[in-house]
């Protein structure tokens, strides 16, 4: 998966994605392959912090690549390619969260709160001696990831894009179709819940 610091758009010819794209629209068949070697990473990255099931990653990515595919004659370079790979992402992981919402639903439970409040009471559990053991146990990451996850769609992107894309809002704002003040208005608002949702392990810490 991509990692900070091989961003394959910050290479010496400016945006990858923009050249190969265009390459691949003028007829270098080739192109896609490698635009799909570049970027398969992020996609996989991105969808594995939105979106829980990995079977439901595994497909998203190869619709991603789809969608890229039936655009590929349309294409045209107006902003970053990152940018405008994340906003099919985007729309296509919101699909997914709202059709398995109503799975859940349906069903009588809702899979992410249910996680949230069954793993922060593990957390505040008294019985456990240590919070470092808890943080060994990965406990900590699991209920932090599991509240991101219990954020509506547009908080939870506009989070995971600013934390760990580290994507400036003005770009956020790109992917999502919102202005830069929107941005930071979800962030904030993202933040809040996060902090709201954890407020039985921080008290548990702090006991």
């Amino acid at each position: 998966m991509a990692m900070h610091g091989a961003d394959p758009e910050r290479d010496s010819q400016g945006d990858l994605g923009a050249r190969l794209m265009l390459a691949w629209k003028a007829g270098d068949e080739s192109a896609f392959d490698r635009l799909v070697e570049a970027y398969s990473g992020q996609v996989w990255a991105l969808l594995s912090r939105f979106v829980h099931a990995p079977g439901a990653r595994e497909d998203l990515v190869q619709e991603v690549f789809l969608r890229v595919v039936r655009a590929r004659d349309r294409y045209e370079p107006t902003a970053r390619f990152s940018t405008w790979l994340y906003r099919i992402v985007f729309n296509l992981a919101v699909n997914e969260t709202q059709r398995a919402d109503k799975r859940e639903v349906s069903r009588g439970s809702r899979r992410d709160d249910a996680l949230v409040m069954g793993g922060l009471a593990q957390l505040a559990d008294e019985s456990v001696s240590e919070p470092a053991e808890d943080l060994a146990r990965g406990d900590a990451v699991t209920a932090v990831r599991a509240a991101i996850r219990a954020l509506p769609g547009q908080q939870r992107m506009a989070l995971i894009l600013a934390k760990y894309d580290e994507l400036p809002y003005e770009e956020i704002g790109a992917v999502l179709g919102i202005s830069e003040k929107a941005v930071k208005s979800l962030v904030h608002r993202a933040r809040e819940n996060l902090r709201e949702r954890l407020a039985p392990f921080l008290k548990g810490e702090l006991a």
